[in-house]
C-alpha cells in the first residue's frame, strides 16, 4: 500500500477528543489533523513524537489531513490509522502474503452475519471449501521493557468481545473462523491477549480457540512512502 501523494511530517503536540491531534511544523506553525483511532493509543501518541500525515482531496472534510504514522523517541514506527489494518489484510490475501488464506474464489468485505448484528471484516468463499470468516484487529501496544511483546486490546473492548462470540459460533457451525492480528508497530515481534487490560476478552479468546477459531498474526513494514505486510509473527495465549 503506497501513500499517494507522499506523507508529510511534523511534531505531535497533543491528541485530544479522541479524533483530533495538534501538530507543529519546523517553522513553528501549527495544524489540527484527524486521528482515525478511537483506542487508548498507549505509547503511540507521546507529545514530541514525529508524525506523518496524509492529505485528502475531499473538499467536504473539515480536517483534510489524517494522522498515519508515528515515530517514538526509541525509534519505533507505528501506524495509528486502524483502517489500514483491514486494507493490509485484503492486500495480503490477494497478493498471497498470508499463506494460510490462499486459493479462495471470492473475497468480500463488511458482510453482515451472526446473531449479534455484526459485520465480518473479510469473507472468503469457494465452492470447494468451507466459507471463511475473518475478523481483523490492529496491534500497536508494546509491553514496556519487553523483548518485542505486543498485546491486544489496549483498552476494554465490548465490541471485540462480541466479535469473538460471533467467530466462535461460526466455527461451531462448521465454518472456518479466523482472528487476524495485523501488527502495526515495528517493535512488536509476538502477540498475546492483554489479560491485564481486558480479562473478559482474554477468556472469550480462549473459548473461541477451543471451539476452532484460528489465530493468525502478520506484521507490517512501515515507512512514509509505503506500508505492507512482510511476515507472520508468533501468537502466544500466555506471554
Amino acid at each position: 500500500m503506497k501513500f499517494l501523494p507522499p506523507l508529510e511530517s511534523a511534531t505531535l503536540l497533543k491528541r485530544y477528543k479522541r479524533f483530533l491531534a495538534d501538530i507543529q511544523f519546523d517553522d513553528g506553525s501549527e495544524r489540527t489533523i484527524h486521528c482515525a483511532n478511537t483506542g487508548a493509543m498507549t505509547g503511540c501518541a507521546t507529545p514530541g513524537d514525529k508524525v506523518w500525515f496524509s492529505t485528502s482531496d475531499n473538499p467536504k472534510r473539515k480536517y483534510p489531513n489524517s494522522w498515519e504514522l508515528s515515530q517514538t523517541a526509541t525509534g519505533h514506527r507505528i501506524c495509528i490509522n486502524t483502517a489500514r489494518a483491514n486494507q493490509l489484510a485484503v492486500e495480503g490475501i490477494q497478493q498471497g502474503v498470508i499463506t494460510e488464506l490462499l486459493d479462495y474464489e471470492q473475497l468480500q468485505t463488511e458482510v453482515k452475519y451472526g446473531q449479534e448484528n455484526s459485520r465480518i471484516d473479510i469473507l472468503l468463499s469457494d465452492p470447494q471449501k468451507a466459507t471463511c470468516y475473518i475478523e481483523v484487529k490492529s496491534v500497536t501496544l508494546l509491553a514496556e521493557e519487553s523483548q518485542g511483546q505486543g498485546f491486544f486490546p489496549d483498552a476494554v473492548t465490548t465490541r471485540g468481545q462480541k466479535h469473538l462470540r460471533e467467530l466462535a459460533e461460526m466455527a461451531k457451525n462448521g465454518k472456518r473462523s479466523v482472528l487476524l492480528f495485523i501488527v502495526l508497530h515495528s517493535g512488536i515481534e509476538k502477540v498475546s491477549p492483554a489479560h491485564h487490560i481486558d480479562a473478559n476478552y482474554s477468556q472469550l479468546l480462549k473459548i473461541a480457540i477451543e471451539q476452532g477459531v484460528e489465530v493468525l498474526c502478520y506484521k507490517a513494514q512501515l515507512s512514509e512512502s509505503e506500508i505492507k505486510l512482510i511476515n507472520a509473527v508468533e501468537f502466544n495465549y500466555h506471554c
